[in-house]
């Protein structure tokens, strides 16, 4: 029992130190509100699309980040009743992908849970700039997870910390 307690206390610190979509937003508002629209895509690179608006002002759209993470496949253990049902039967494996890859064979005494996959990362913001080309709001659009403990890749390209 003390030591479930002892994993959940160390899981609750580790998610505690994580940062959210909201985080990123929180910080890109706070850094990037009031500033030119220039000098953000002069450092975060330029927007991918850009539409007018009727005030004189323009929305932008930004994408930036991309990169991938490999996660390998999850297994769990077999229950008794399923190696109990392996005993003896004829052993039939087939391997299918989604991606063209070769899947694994489970380890034995394993089920295989999930396959390996590669996930795209990337984050995309939206830009608005009144007709001085001045940010009047910015916010994150489309966010992934990040490569490390982080739940946002926006927080990561944008260097948000807790």
């Amino acid at each position: 029992m003390r030591i479930r307690l002892a994993a959940a206390l160390l899981l609750g610190a580790a998610l505690v130190g994580c940062t959210t979509t909201e985080d990123a937003d929180n910080a890109i508002k706070s850094r990037w509100l009031g500033q030119p629209s220039d000098s953000f895509f002069a450092q975060y690179g330029p927007p991918v699309r850009s539409f007018p608006m009727t005030s004189g002002g323009t929305i932008y759209t930004w994408q930036g980040g991309s990169t991938t993470r490999d996660v390998p496949a999850q297994y769990r253990d077999m229950t008794d009743a399923e190696k109990e049902a392996a005993k003896g039967a004829p052993q039939t494996i087939i391997n299918i992908t989604t991606n063209g890859s070769i899947a694994q064979t489970p380890p034995p005494g394993k089920v295989l849970v999930s396959p390996a996959k590669t996930v795209q990362l990337s984050c995309e913001a939206q830009i608005t700039a009144d007709t001085a080309g001045i940010i009047t709001d910015i916010k994150a659009t489309r966010d992934t997870d990040g490569e490390g403990l982080s739940f946002s890749r926006c927080a990561e390209v944008f260097g948000v910390t807790r």
